[in-house]
């Protein structure tokens, strides 16, 4: 039931935001509303590969919080049901020998912090994958690395946390949100809510969710596009860096980056570069027929990297925005839960605060 006085709002309901909500509903400790704009998965969290991915995030650093997080995924499915998540393990193909030597410092310093990077020879790589292009000259491969759906992801994390008290708002546009006192006041298009926290978890919509609270989100939009072909027998075992096969056969094939705002077409240029890179890697997909394609607006950080933790100089309000939200989720609850719950959190997120971008910018000025 709505009523309009809450502990905490989350506003958006997506992968990040769904994840937050449950997690932090498991203490029972909190009334918690989350309201939307739209539905869950009619933005980013429902345009996506939703692959969790580890061994190629880099720095190290960024890499290590990764692994944490899917490593979460399998107690996850314990506690929510069968969101579909499968360790397949993750191949980066490459197709230059001279790729080889920076291949072996991503495995050197992704090892410094626990992540296991095998670098592969072409017969290895092509043991592992046959249908991958004999011009391959190696690849980086790690165990860890693998995907999720994304559907069953966000509707059991929704569930969940509706069943331990969450409440749900969703057609529900966010117009305004003031401070008086202690107390947030947010205005929807249907409602006035009242919290003691608010926490932006919007996506691409948390720039715009910060102007509210008078704060410069430092993040921008950026288009991927991806096609999918018509279910194949099953020929993939493996994650592939811009290729998955999904269980009914469909392979899913993208990994395309356009700054274009918040322009969700489908481009016939990217289409083709992106069927151009599927054949090199793949060439048995040149038969293959592309029944559909989508676009998803995600959230860029502007240095690339997760925005996590409480806004500056507005206390009790929250940020989480990430480019990688589908491999992060878990580990986003659980610390935003500890901050939140506990006013600490057991990894440290001074490396993902957003008074990082006050000292770039400082030093930039100097």
């Amino acid at each position: 039931m709505i009523n309009n006085k809450y502990d905490v709002v989350v506003i958006g309901s997506g992968v990040v935001g769904s994840s937050i909500a449950y997690h932090l509903s498991e203490s029972k400790k909190n009334n918690i509303l989350v309201v939307d704009k739209g539905f869950p998965m009619s933005g980013t969290s429902g345009s996506t590969q939703a692959w969790v991915w580890v061994h190629s995030k880099t720095p190290s650093w960024y890499g290590e919080l990764s692994m944490y997080s899917a490593e979460l995924y399998p107690f996850l499915e314990r506690k929510i049901g069968d969101v579909e998540y499968k360790r397949t393990g993750g191949i980066a193909p490459f197709f230059n020998e001279a790729d080889r030597e920076g291949a072996l410092r991503l495995a050197e310093k992704q090892a410094e912090v626990g992540i296991e990077v095998d670098v592969l020879n072409r017969e290895e790589v092509l043991e592992k994958e046959p249908a991958l292009s004999q011009r391959v000259a190696g690849a980086t491969f790690c165990k860890l690395d693998g995907n999720v759906n994304p559907f069953r992801l966000v509707e059991l994390y929704t569930k969940a946390a509706k069943k331990n008290g969450a409440v749900f708002s969703f057609y529900n546009q966010v117009v305004t949100i003031t401070k008086k006192k202690d107390i947030f006041q947010i205005e929807t298009d249907q409602d006035t809510f009242y919290s003691k926290k608010v926490i932006l978890a919007g996506g691409p919509w948390s720039k715009d969710l910060g102007k509210m609270l008078g704060v410069d989100i430092p993040i921008k939009q950026v288009r991927g596009q991806i096609l999918v072909t018509e279910p194949q027998a099953p020929f993939l075992k493996h994650t592939i860096g811009g290729i998955r096969q999904a269980d009914n056969g469909e392979v899913l094939i993208g990994y395309s980056k356009e700054e274009v705002g918040y322009d969700k077409r489908s481009t016939l240029d990217i289409m083709q570069e992106t069927a151009k890179m599927a054949t090199e890697f793949i060439p048995s997909l040149a038969k293959a027929n592309v029944v559909r394609c989508f676009s998803g607006i995600r959230v860029m950080p502007k240095d690339g990297f997760p925005i996590i933790g409480e806004i500056p100089e507005v206390r009790n309000a929250y940020i989480a925005a990430m480019h990688s939200g589908i491999t992060l989720s878990p580990l986003v609850g659980t610390l935003m839960t500890e901050l939140l719950e506990d006013g600490e959190t057991s990894i440290d997120l001074t490396r993902f605060s957003m008074n990082r971008f006050d000292q770039m910018y400082s030093r930039i000025s100097e």
